[in-house]
């Protein structure tokens, strides 16, 4: 017998998202990757955008979705700082001098949304904030003296099960007890205290304060006469590193940053820039004469002579590099500051007029909670 044939028939779920709204999807899914500044103008759009982006759990979702290098905290002395950013539509925060802190800051570091400052007044305290919110913490006392200039490194990684920023501080300071050794002391959110590490490094080194870089467990400090000075968290081990070696300026340290998850060098070589990759952290254990290279030359930017006009070639220190990490790489010449995008190829000048010793901090436009 024939039963004939029934026509298919598709059940659907109206509230699928392929049937969404686009003005949804964007609320959804698109949203968390943007810039904060961007989203403050976003809030003016409808109320279900305005209220989704308020949330804490949106600002948890910003945090992770976002990191790119959107800008650069810039000081001058005792100066207040100043801001500079990428791309002024996009990013940018709604106070660059930082007056909602209780004292006047000098900016020491940086990491994923979050500033390390540290007051000019009576204690010289540390606090971590985030210039988006404009909340804070004023960190406790130290156990040790870590100096006028304290090589500070700011860890905060965003993580999806941490809804509040959980970050580290570590301070390089010299030992009062050792002849030319360093100490380490680590700060942590998540314990709220001080915590001065075992581990103590022997060397005839003074390091550069501002030039620490964290990369997977292990923080970096270059050292006045090209080394790196390395300290491994996770072992609460130190050892010596070298910059990457010039027959003419023997070592040379370059610039710190991290690229593509790894430790990178880069300097000012002409007619333009030379990013270079760490490759084997161990070549000083290895036997003489071996061909195993600690440095590998990863990237050779070419840049007009324009750019490069007021930038030597022969600093052994770096300080025309100012910053290189991410994609970004800043770039001091002629009293003027340039941008590089590692991704476009593009150029950007930043700033007209730059004094000579400003520093720059790197800034990732979030709205971590602290």
């Amino acid at each position: 017998m024939d039963r004939g044939k029934k026509e298919n028939q598709f059940i659907t779920n109206k509230n699928s998202k392929i049937y969404m709204d686009l003005k949804d999807i964007i609320r959804e899914h698109v949203l968390s990757f943007l810039p904060a500044k961007s989203l403050s103008r976003f809030r003016a759009v409808c109320r279900d955008w305005k209220l989704q982006i308020s949330t804490p759990f949106f600002a948890h979702n910003q945090s992770n979705g976002f990191h790119e290098i959107s800008g650069f905290f810039c000081q001058s002395g005792s100066n207040p700082p100043s801001f500079i950013s990428l791309d002024p539509a996009a990013y940018g925060v709604p106070d660059p001098s930082l007056k909602f802190l209780p004292e006047p800051v000098d900016i020491r570091t940086s990491s994923n949304g979050l500033l390390c400052c540290q007051g000019l007044r009576g204690l010289n305290a540390y606090y971590i904030c985030n210039p988006v919110t404009k909340q804070w913490k004023m960190l406790p006392k130290p156990n040790a003296s870590h100096g006028s200039d304290p090589a500070l490194v700011l860890i905060f990684e965003p993580s999806v099960l941490n809804f509040v920023a959980d970050y580290k501080l570590i301070c390089a300071f010299p030992s009062v007890d050792f002849d030319n050794g360093y100490e380490f002391e680590i700060y942590s959110s998540r314990e709220g205290v001080w915590k001065v590490f075992g581990e103590i490094y022997f060397g005839n080194k003074k390091l550069l304060p501002r030039s620490g870089v964290h990369v997977n467990g292990i923080i970096y400090w270059q050292a006045t006469d090209g080394g790196i000075v390395v300290f491994d968290l996770v072992m609460e081990r130190t050892q010596l590193l070298y910059g990457d070696y010039d027959s003419y300026n023997g070592y040379r340290s370059g610039t710190l940053g991290m690229m593509n998850g790894k430790l990178c060098l880069t300097k000012v070589h002409q007619p333009g820039l030379v990013v270079l990759v760490l490759s084997n952290a161990y070549k000083n254990t290895m036997q003489m004469r071996s061909n195993v290279k600690t440095w590998e030359q990863k990237h050779q930017i070419c840049l007009s002579s324009s750019v490069l006009s007021g930038a030597a070639s022969n600093d052994p220190n770096g300080r025309n590099v100012l910053f290189a990490g991410g994609n970004i790489i800043l770039v001091r010449s002629g009293g003027k500051l340039y941008s590089y995008d590692m991704k476009t190829k593009a150029v950007q000048c930043l700033l007209d007029e730059l004094d000579q010793g400003a520093r720059a901090v790197a800034y990732v436009n979030s709205l971590v909670e602290i």
